[in-house]
């Protein structure tokens, strides 16, 4: 099963987004956006650029 993007107003009413995992673990979380349409633009951008994300191993 594919992971599902979950957008959703938070108790300061501000809008966020989650990735969650096939098996509905949560394994990313947006920031805190001003409007519902920030949030959706927030996941277009990590549909768009996660996919040839690189990692950066810092330690």
């Amino acid at each position: 099963m594919a992971g599902t993007f979950e957008v959703y107003e938070d108790k300061a009413g501000k809008f966020r987004f989650r990735l969650k995992a096939g098996n509905g673990q949560v394994i990313a979380t947006g920031e805190a956006y001003e409007s519902k349409a920030s949030a959706m633009n927030g996941v277009e951008s990590v549909r768009k650029n996660a996919a040839d994300a690189t990692v950066d191993d810092q330690t």
